[in-house]
């Protein structure tokens, strides 16, 4: 993980059930004699991510509704800390404004972005429910209010025309694109890491999903190149476009579409233990 990250050590689980006791009851004693969770237990995992809001970002208060992607934090704030040395290179100083494209109801990253670098962030998504929600948890929590907006994005079309305004100059956007071409495909994904873990077969994705936020036709390629081909109406408002990319096989494609574009582009590679992961970053030279 980044070298910033304050998640690179075990969790301290005492600590985080002092800051939010309903951790407690799924804390469990691993064969090392240390303390973990179920990570298998989508509950578990979620409640273990608000005792980490609260105890390490200062939330007063966190809530998503069953079924909404609950992504593990440590990761989430890796791409927020690989964002900021990007911006550094890019000589992207002064007041940050950054776009987060699908913020998702759990409004993760507009949140990491606005407490640890006191970044402006503007979130957008599709779904009007995942809208309402993340508007409540930076309503519940009045420290973000100043740094926080969360626009409904109406046209299923588009990914920046309508959320970037004619005035508008970001600094950065940032993506977490739907990894799949099909509910279908999600699924069976889910079985196989079930199963690599020894889980049940018939468990639930530990870290939840809608739909719009897990699959999409074609897939997490198709979805990125879209947004490669869309960003060029934006080149002259965005110092820099970026996107997370899961699967290392999409990146042939996705460097293709910007070659064919003109971008300037990079891959910044992400490790979290087993789980290897990549950045990649465009912009467009005039």
């Amino acid at each position: 993980m980044h070298s910033n990250n304050l998640h690179n050590t075990p969790y301290d689980f005492q600590a985080l059930i002092a800051a939010h006791s309903a951790l407690e009851e799924f804390v469990l004693v691993n064969k090392l004699h240390g303390q973990t969770i179920d990570f298998a237990n989508a509950k578990a995992v979620y409640e273990l991510n608000k005792a980490i809001l609260k105890k390490d970002y200062g939330l007063k208060d966190y809530h998503i509704l069953e079924g909404y992607l609950c992504p593990p934090i440590p990761g989430r704030a890796d791409y927020i800390h690989q964002i900021a040395t990007i911006l550094e290179e890019e000589g992207l100083r002064g007041k940050i404004k950054g776009l987060d494209i699908g913020v998702g109801a759990n409004c993760i990253y507009p949140i990491l972005g606005a407490v640890i670098y006191k970044w402006k962030m503007i979130g957008s998504d599709i779904d009007m429910d995942a809208v309402q929600i993340a508007r409540a948890n930076v309503k519940s929590n009045p420290h973000l209010a100043t740094s926080i907006e969360i626009y409904h994005q109406k046209d299923h079309a588009f990914i920046f025309k309508g959320v970037i305004k004619p005035d508008d100059y970001f600094h950065f956007t940032m993506c977490n694109p739907p990894f799949y071409n099909s509910k279908e495909s999600a699924e069976r994904a889910t079985r196989l890491k079930q199963k690599g873990l020894a889980y049940s077969a018939d468990a639930k994705r530990n870290f939840g999903g809608q739909a719009n936020e897990l699959w999409c036709n074609g897939g997490e390629a198709l979805f990125i190149k879209r947004m490669i081909k869309q960003s060029v109406a934006f080149k002259n408002q965005v110092g820099v476009f970026t996107s997370l990319v899961s699967k290392s096989e999409n990146l042939p494609k996705i460097k293709k579409q910007l070659i064919k574009l003109g971008a300037r582009y990079e891959v910044v590679k992400m490790e979290q233990g087993n789980k290897k992961s990549r950045i990649i970053t465009w912009k467009f030279i005039d």
